[in-house]
């Protein structure tokens, strides 16, 4: 008797297949299609044996498909659409480099829809993934071209580093077509924590020129400060000497590869949690709503475990199964950009500092007044932006900025190897 499973075999479209983890789709088409794609594509892959290594086509190679009046999930994809996955073979071994498992990528990527950052308004597409591990960026497809550029040194670059970098973790790259609009989309772990919140947040490139943050910036929730804004609020990084040595090495070799890269217009971000503030808040949330946030937590980063399944709870789902984590506690594993403040080591150090912010004049937010204190932090940092070649384009807004401002002055547009330069200079003063 004919299996009614028969005709699935022959055939290679494998999105027919039962899908191994709960998928919801998202009310925005191109998100739905994402979500429908990461699936599909992640499954097909996992039929797939890992290659022993990877080949020069491995770096040139896509996996495409195309889905016309289909009848399935009417309701939530649109009826026309396609997916395409950049370099499936090449993205899955960096994801391995960096400690990412694919079922648990899938599942962070698409068990429930990805939120929209407000961010990425008037930036294209900026989502970040439902257990806040992963960040989605639309990107241009000069972008993806220049991605394409780089991809093979970088690769090379994150084995022989090991995965331990300050760089953005690439962890794929797809093209989304609904309606005959493409949308292309860059997949990353998250610089900030899943579960810390950020308080103060800084984009550093090393140049004070045009380097404020506007007033409309500044009365945001949570504003992106910049260099100049960094140097009036007398900011400041806490770490030991021997995690500021461990930054600084990450950083010098980055940036060594960024220059070999031609790449240059890169930022340090850095993000702030003030553990002590957290608690405050954290205190407020549990008088007011308590037993509701709780419930909606649990739901939120406790998915129900997939029969036969590892690990199937996304990038940071097994910590759920852990005693729950104290103030200010990361899981390096999960938190890959996290460092902890080093706090007391100096009276004199904090005498200093005290005296400092007591002298503020800037703008600030709520708290301000004990930026940089010796009290208690978590801080985020990583490179951002890297995507940035020395072209045509670059070279004439170099000639611009010297004509307005002196060939002399500090311009955010130089070549690479003065913006690097620059740029290590000013971020190892950034520390205490």
């Amino acid at each position: 008797m004919a299996s009614p499973s028969a005709p699935k075999r022959k055939t290679k479209k494998k999105h027919f297949v039962q899908q191994k983890v709960e998928v919801f789709r998202a009310s925005d088409p191109v998100l739905s299609v994402l979500m429908w794609g990461v699936n599909h594509s992640m499954n097909d892959l996992s039929q797939v044996p890992v290659p022993v290594m990877l080949l020069p086509d491995d770096f040139k190679a896509n996996t495409k498909i195309k889905v016309n009046n289909h009848l399935f999930n009417k309701e939530n994809l649109p009826g026309q659409f396609k997916f395409k996955e950049y370099c499936p073979q090449v993205f899955r071994n960096l994801r391995e480099h960096f400690g990412i498992e694919d079922q648990d990528f899938q599942v962070s990527l698409a068990r429930s829809p990805a939120v929209k950052d407000a961010e990425g308004q008037g930036m294209g597409l900026l989502l970040t993934s439902y257990d806040r591990t992963l960040v989605v960026k639309e990107i241009s497809s000069e972008e993806v071209e220049d991605m394409h550029d780089i991809l093979s040194e970088y690769h090379q670059h994150i084995v022989t580093c090991h995965g331990s970098t300050l760089l953005p973790q690439f962890l794929a790259m797809y093209r989304v077509t609904v309606e005959s609009e493409d949308t292309y989309l860059l997949v990353m772990r998250n610089m900030f924590s899943h579960r810390l919140h950020v308080h103060r947040k800084y984009d550093l490139k090393g140049s004070l020129v045009s380097r404020e943050a506007s007033f409309k910036e500044k009365v945001k929730e949570l504003p992106t400060y910049k260099d100049v804004d960094f140097r009036n609020n007398m900011q400041k990084v806490y770490v030991s000497d021997e995690e500021k040595k461990k930054v600084m090495d990450k950083l010098n070799r980055d940036v060594e590869f960024l220059v070999r890269m031609r790449i240059m217009d890169y930022s340090l971000l850095l993000g702030i949690h003030d553990v002590e503030r957290a608690e405050r808040e954290e205190a407020d949330d549990m008088e007011s709503s308590y037993d509701e946030e709780e419930e909606e937590d649990e739901n939120a980063l406790a998915p129900v475990r997939a029969p036969g399944s590892t690990s199937p709870e996304g990038i940071a789902g097994y910590m759920n199964s852990f005693k729950p984590m104290g103030p200010g506690e990361f899981d390096p594993y999960v938190d890959v950009y996290a460092i902890q403040s080093a706090v007391g080591e100096s009276e004199q150090m904090s005498k200093n500092h005290l005296f400092r912010s007591r002298s503020l004049t800037t703008h600030c937010y709520s708290d301000c007044c004990d930026v940089g204190a010796l009290q208690r932090e978590v801080y985020f940092m990583g490179l951002i932006d890297v995507l940035t070649q020395y072209d045509t384009k670059k070279k004439a807004a170099h000639a611009a900025k010297a004509v307005k401002h002196g060939a002399g002055a500090e311009i955010s547009t130089v070549h690479p190897e003065q913006y690097a330069k620059r740029f290590r200079e000013f971020i190892t003063k950034i520390f205490a």
